[in-house]
C-alpha cells in the first residue's frame, strides 16, 4: 500500500538509540517483543539517521568538541530531538554535576562508563515494549507536510503516492534541507547500510521520489549535485 493512498500498511514499532560514545557505531539493530532498536551515534551535527518512534539519547559529560552540557542544550532545541528522552553519563557521583545537567535539559542521569548491558537494561526499564508513538508527529518543510502517525505526505495539501521507503527519504531530505547528501550518507540516514546496498540504489530511489513529487505538483526540489549526491532545496 502507498503512503497517501486510500488505507495504511502495517509499520513496525522503532525506538531509536543515540550515543554520543563509541558505543552508538558498535551496537547493532534487534528486535525485542514488539520493537525494533536501531542504534547509531550522534555528535554536534545531531542525528545522522531518521530519528523514529520514540528517542531515546545518552550524552557523555566530556565531549570531543564540546561539553555534553551544550550538546543536551543543542538537542532540546533541534525539533528531530526536542522532545527525545535524555540521559546524562556522568564522570563521577557529584550532586552538581546532577543539577547542571537537569538544569541543561536532560531528563535523568547515570554513572559511566556505558557498557551494551547497562544501556540496554536502562531502556528495556522504561519501556518494555508494546507499541508507541512518534514523538514528533509532524514534520514540515515550505509546502510538504510528512504525517508519521498516518505514515502519509502531502505537497501543499496535495497527497504524495509513496511507498514506504521513499516515505522515509522524503523525511530524511526534509529534516537535512538545503544541505548535499551523499549517497552513502542517505543509506546510512535510512539504516540501510547492513546489508551493503550498491550506491545506484539511491538513484533509484530518487528517480521514484521525484515522479512522486511532480505528480503532486511540487516540482523537482530534489537537486543532483554531479559527483556527490542530492539536495532539497527549500531557497
Amino acid at each position: 500500500m502507498f503512503a497517501g493512498a486510500a488505507g495504511s500498511f502495517a509499520v513496525l514499532d522503532v525506538l531509536s538509540i543515540f550515543l554520543t560514545g563509541p558505543l552508538g557505531h558498535d551496537l547493532r539493530d534487534f528486535e525485542h517483543g514488539d520493537l525494533r532498536l536501531v542504534f547509531d551515534r550522534i555528535d554536534s551535527a545531531g542525528p545522522r539517521r531518521l530519528a523514529e518512534g520514540p528517542v531515546r539519547i545518552f550524552i557523555d559529560w566530556v565531549m570531543d568538541d564540546l561539553s555534553g552540557l551544550e550538546m543536551c542544550r543543542r538537542l532540546r532545541a533541534d525539533p528531530r530531538t526536542g522532545t527525545a528522552h535524555i540521559t546524562m553519563v556522568l564522570e563521577q557521583d557529584d550532586g552538581e554535576d546532577r543539577r547542571r545537567a537537569l538544569e541543561a535539559g536532560a531528563d535523568d542521569y547515570l554513572l559511566g562508563p556505558l557498557d551494551r548491558e547497562i544501556v540496554l537494561d536502562r531502556i528495556l526499564a522504561s519501556h518494555p515494549g508494546g507499541h508507541s508513538r512518534h514523538a514528533t508527529q509532524v514534520v514540515r518543510q515550505g509546502a510538504l507536510e510528512i504525517d508519521l502517525l498516518a505514515q502519509q505526505a502531502r505537497w501543499a495539501e496535495t497527497a504524495i503516492m509513496l511507498r514506504p521507503n521513499e516515505l522515509r527519504l522524503l523525511r530524511f531530505f526534509a529534516e537535512n534541507p538545503d544541505r548535499v547528501l551523499t549517497r552513502t550518507e542517505l543509506i546510512a540516514g535510512l539504516g540501510k547500510s547492513e546489508p551493503p546496498l550498491d550506491d545506484r540504489t539511491v538513484d533509484v530511489w530518487i528517480g521514484r521520489l521525484r515522479r512522486a513529487l511532480k505528480c503532486a505538483g511540487a516540482g523537482n526540489p530534489l537537486r543532483t549535485v554531479r559527483a556527490i549526491g542530492y539536495v532539497f532545496d527549500t531557497r
